[in-house]
Formats: structure tokens, C-alpha cells, sequence
């Protein structure tokens, strides 16, 4: 019997979709959309060069934030190239493995972030609950620690995925919905069963964001019970209050992720710009809004952000 070879029915290249309907506004889209990414890089830039210079952010929660930005710095890069090639020069093509790369870095940055949101979650569950032992249960090898396990098993999961597309034969459509891959955007291109990639994939959800979501639940009904013990009104508004930035980057990272998820299962008979504003959405909002975050609510990162823009205007005039 003859061996078939699966690599000879496979496209050489995907052709990446951008926004449909709006294929005449690209060159008025391409200059907000570079700014969406000069705001994301500049702001996470900025958050991790604060809590690398500023000795007074060198705790955990400042050092959780830090591989927040570091993975939404990932996410921005991933789909930096093909975005910009779509909006700016209207190059729309990705090659085969090229996609198979993306999509990679893509689904581990985006578990990285999940898990960092469990531990920033953890962090203040200990600062809430013994806030004298915080820095002694959270110490900097424990906080290595964690940022190590939280990388290896985002690289780990992910790690398959390329490989259980890899298999698969491509010879019919090769047009794929968003600006840029997706694993289960590729992966209904195939012309085989794609079972074994589906029960892969929902295992995979499962076990990041389902576990990280249900985790990040348990930690606030436990501070919140923590909270309701303090005897005084005061000191409930200051325990709360050192959440909130934490609960906004929930809700940032959470309910993009929850509206792409039902979209994919449950819209298909919505437009494909529904599709790919919601695609788009959960990869560009929480790079851009959490360092908007957690900047309002930290004084030494906006210090660092008036002294840049104060030293580019002495620049300028000089």
C-alpha cells in the first residue's frame, strides 16, 4: 500500500483575510492601527523598565505585573507582522510553517498571561489574608519559580499544536478568517477529520484558561470573605481597592476571550466582520488597556512616563 505523503497537500501559503467589507478604508485604518501598536509596546516598555529601575516596585506584585507586560509584549509582536503587512501594504499572503510559527506564539503568550493573572490573583489572596508573612511566603525564589512554571507549561501545551496541524492535507481553501492564525481558524481548512486536534484543543483551553478562570474565582470569594472579617469600613475600601487594577485586567483579558469562544462555537451565522472585530479585539485590547491600568493606579510609572515626555520636549525646543 502506498504511503501518502501529507506534505504534498499542503498549501504553500495562507491567505490572511484583514476586516471584511472595509478593504477600501485599509490606508485610513493602517495609522490608528499603528498607533494601537506604538501605545501597546510603549506601555508595556515602560512598565517594565519602571519596575527594573525603581527599587521600591522590587516586590511580587510588581515583579507579576512585569511578566504581564513581558507577555503582552509577546502578543503584540506576534501579530505585529501580518497586521501591518495586511493594513499598510495590503500583503495579505503568510506561508504555511510561517503560520504554523504564529499561531505557536500566539496561544503560548496568551496562556502565559492567563497563568500570570492566576498568580497576581495568588498575590493578593497573600497580601489580603497575612499581610505580615507576604514577604516571606512570596520570596523572589518562589516568585522565579512560579514566572518558570507558569513559561513551561504554557510552552509545553502548546508545544503539539503545530504538529497535529502539520498532519493534516490542505488542498481546497486556503482563506482564513483574521488578520492573522489561529489554531481553530487553520485547522476547519483541512480536508481530514479533525477530531484528534479538536479533543487536543479543548483539552488544552481546559487546562489553562478553564483551570487559571476557576482558580482566579476561588481567590476573590476567599478575599472577599477576608474582607468582610475586617472589623472597620476603612480598612474593607483599602483592602478592595489594592485589587482593583487586577480585577480590570480579568475582565481585559477574560471577556474578549469569552466573546471570541461563543462567536466560534455558537455565531456562524454572523458576518464575518463580527468574526474578525472580536478576533482582533482579544489580541490588541489587553495589550493596550492593561498598561492604561495599571498606570492610573501606579505613581511611579506615571512619574517615569512625564519624565520621558519631559526630556523629549526639552529635545525638541533645544
Amino acid at each position: 500500500m502506498a504511503v501518502h505523503n501529507h506534505s504534498q497537500f499542503q498549501h504553500l501559503y495562507f491567505v490572511l483575510m484583514g476586516i471584511p467589507g472595509l478593504e477600501q478604508k485599509y490606508y485610513w485604518m493602517a495609522f490608528p492601527l499603528g498607533a494601537i501598536y506604538v501605545i501597546a509596546l510603549f506601555g508595556n516598555g515602560i512598565i517594565i523598565s519602571t519596575i527594573k529601575s525603581e527599587s521600591s516596585l522590587h516586590i511580587p506584585m510588581y515583579y507579576f505585573l512585569c511578566m504581564l507586560a513581558f507577555a503582552d509584549m509577546g502578543l503584540t509582536l506576534c501579530t505585529l507582522p501580518s497586521m501591518l503587512g495586511i493594513f499598510w501594504f495590503n500583503y495579505k499572503f503568510i506561508s504555511f510553517d510561517g503560520c504554523l510559527v504564529q499561531m505557536y506564539f500566539i496561544h503560548t503568550f496568551s496562556a502565559i498571561e492567563s497563568g500570570v493573572l492566576v498568580a497576581m490573583a495568588i498575590d493578593r489572596v497573600i497580601a489580603i489574608w497575612s499581610p505580615l508573612r507576604y514577604g516571606t511566603i512570596l520570596t523572589n525564589g518562589v516568585v522565579c519559580k512560579i514566572g518558570v512554571l507558569i513559561l513551561s507549561r504554557a510552552v509545553c501545551v502548546v508545544f503539539p499544536v503545530p504538529f497535529l496541524i502539520k498532519r493534516l492535507p490542505f488542498y481546497r481553501s486556503n482563506i482564513l478568517s483574521h488578520s492573522f492564525c489561529l489554531h481553530q481558524d487553520v485547522m476547519r481548512l483541512a480536508c481530514a477529520s479533525t477530531r484528534v486536534n479538536s479533543l487536543y484543543g479543548l483539552i488544552a483551553v481546559i487546562f489553562t484558561k478553564g483551570s487559571d478562570s476557576l482558580s482566579i474565582l476561588f481567590s476573590y470569594v476567599f478575599i472577599l470573605r477576608t474582607v468582610m472579617a475586617i472589623a472597620s469600613g476603612e480598612g474593607r475600601l483599602k483592602a478592595l481597592n489594592t485589587c482593583v487594577s487586577h480585577i480590570c485586567a480579568v475582565l481585559i483579558f477574560y471577556v474578549p476571550l469569552i466573546g471570541v469562544s461563543v462567536i466560534h462555537r455558537f455565531g456562524k451565522h454572523l458576518s464575518p466582520l463580527t468574526h474578525a472585530l472580536m478576533a482582533n479585539a482579544y489580541l490588541l485590547v489587553p495589550p493596550v488597556l492593561n498598561p492604561i491600568v495599571y498606570t492610573v493606579k501606579t505613581k511611579e510609572i506615571r512619574k517615569k512616563i512625564i519624565q520621558i515626555f519631559t526630556r523629549t520636549k526639552i529635545t525638541t525646543e533645544g
